[in-house]
């Protein structure tokens, strides 16, 4: 979809009524969102929801702040068409499909949760800004979207810092100090680099292990089985001990395990020499070494994978590389053209968006809302639950390290691994696993960071 050109966006916003207006998003919400038939929307509706996401979305976004500093690829041609795929995004509406997620989810309306969406990602150097400021006090610093938006810096010791208020798309954002926080987040990681082993000897299934910014403790998710009624609290002061942390204790009937050409789309392959069973796999995002292009996706699906087009015909992608230990899962296949850097990202493999960026870690917050698309479970958005997750068992060729970003469910499925995280037109990472309750319903699913991608690849990117 191409943008509305010859328009004047005040003169539109003062002729359409806001009763209609407000109709109209409502009608049109399903459809940016859930719907699998947008594609064959009507040309006349497709150029109105491209106006009411221009009202809804004035300014463009401002990504280049979030640009890590790496080698910049050389430059890539792309052959394939953007004709190709039946709905090409703008970022405006990349941008308003996701927050219309955001606004079912908090109940707002459309507008508020474009404008704080937009906050939350020129929040970013902000953030940063603190971490830095406040590094030797540092237990984390989370988003809160309910009951208002804000930010929550959470600190050691008993000096107050006083509140702040930052002015971001025209809302007044407070950022809240909340002192008396038990241990700093480096304290953490440095208790689970230290006695991670010692934890998972301590009870019968190798545990998850996280820092939770929001009360400065190193939360250990255990199945229920592992701890009997009443016994919580004293498996929490013993591993506290161990540690030299305090510790909080989380539990559900659980299993955790990892999820069974262009970015979001279908990759199947056999499932090991000689098994028949066909496994469904999500490809990730376009990468580049500068001279090649690839396509990613998780490093535990097949080597050998096929992308199953729109028109369900097959290309075999050939794979260059794997890496699936400790802090990586993640494997590039090449692609036979060079690849746009578009990918997958509405409920169908008819809406793709490009990408314009992407998120490091160490600037990712818990609380922050972030999307994902997977063959499994399609598209929907989440908060972000832990930056610093060691995921439970041995799920990275053994124990993971605290480096993997955990998001709630309840979306997430077999046949989503490898799939995009992202926001807007941000990429955040490429989806690993999941934990499950007894009944099947997902916990929390978990993605490498893009800033892991192996040495000498980088995220393709307008």
């Amino acid at each position: 979809m191409r943008e509305v050109t010859g328009w004047n966006r005040k003169t539109i916003h003062i002729a359409i009524d806001k009763d209609i207006l407000d109709q109209l998003l409502a009608m049109k919400r399903v459809g940016i969102v859930r719907d699998p038939h947008l594609a064959g929307t009507s040309t006349f509706c497709r150029v109105l929801l491209a106006i009411l996401c221009k009202i809804a979305v004035a300014a463009p976004i401002n990504a280049a702040a979030t640009q890590p500093q790496a080698a910049t690829p050389a430059p890539a041609t792309a052959t394939m068409s953007e004709g190709s795929h039946e709905i090409i995004q703008s970022p405006e509406e990349a941008m308003a499909q996701d927050a219309a997620e955001y606004a079912r989810r908090y109940n707002v309306p459309l507008n508020i949760a474009v404008r704080r969406l937009r906050a939350q990602q020129d929040s970013i150097g902000i953030t940063d800004e603190l971490a830095t400021i406040f590094r030797d006090r540092l237990a984390g610093i989370f988003i809160e979207h309910e009951p208002t938006f804000r930010i929550i810096v959470r600190l050691t010791g008993s000096d107050q810092v006083p509140d702040r208020t930052v002015t971001l798309e025209g809302t007044n954002i407070p950022i809240v100090f909340q002192t008396g926080a038990p241990a700093t987040r480096d304290q953490i990681l440095a208790a689970i680099e230290q006695h991670q082993a010692d934890i998972r000897r301590a009870v019968l299934t190798p545990p998850g292990m996280g820092v939770d910014p929001k009360n400065g403790m190193l939360a250990v998710l255990v199945r229920a089985r592992d701890v009997e009624q009443g016994d919580a609290k004293r498996l929490a002061e013993n591993l506290g001990v161990m540690a030299g942390v305090p510790v909080e204790i989380r539990s559900w009937n659980e299993i955790s395990r990892n999820l069974e050409v262009e970015g979001g789309g279908r990759a199947v392959g056999l499932d090991g020499a000689g098994d028949p069973r066909h496994v469904v796999c999500t490809t990730g995002f376009v990468v580049t070494d500068g001279q090649y292009y690839g396509i990613s996706t998780a490093a535990h699906c097949p080597d050998t994978l096929d992308y199953v087009s729109q028109g369900q015909s097959r290309i075999a992608l050939d794979i260059i590389g794997a890496w699936g230990e400790r802090y990586q899962d993640v494997q590039i296949h090449s692609v036979p053209a060079p690849a746009p850097p578009f990918f997958y990202a509405g409920p169908s493999t008819g809406v793709a968006r490009p990408v314009f960026s992407w998120r490091n870690r160490e600037s990712t917050r818990v609380g922050d809302f972030v999307c994902h698309r997977g063959e499994g479970s399609g598209y929907s958005c989440a908060e972000v639950e832990f930056v610093d997750f060691a995921p439970p068992g041995d799920l990275c060729a053994g124990p993971c390290m605290p480096v993997w970003v955990a998001v709630q469910g309840p979306d997430c499925r077999s046949g989503d691994s490898g799939g995009p995280v992202f926001s807007g037109t941000i990429a955040f990472g490429i989806l690993k696993g999941a934990s499950y309750t007894a009944d099947g319903v997902c916990r929390l699913y978990y993605y490498m960071s893009i800033d892991y991608l192996p040495p000498g690849w980088t995220l393709f990117h307008r």
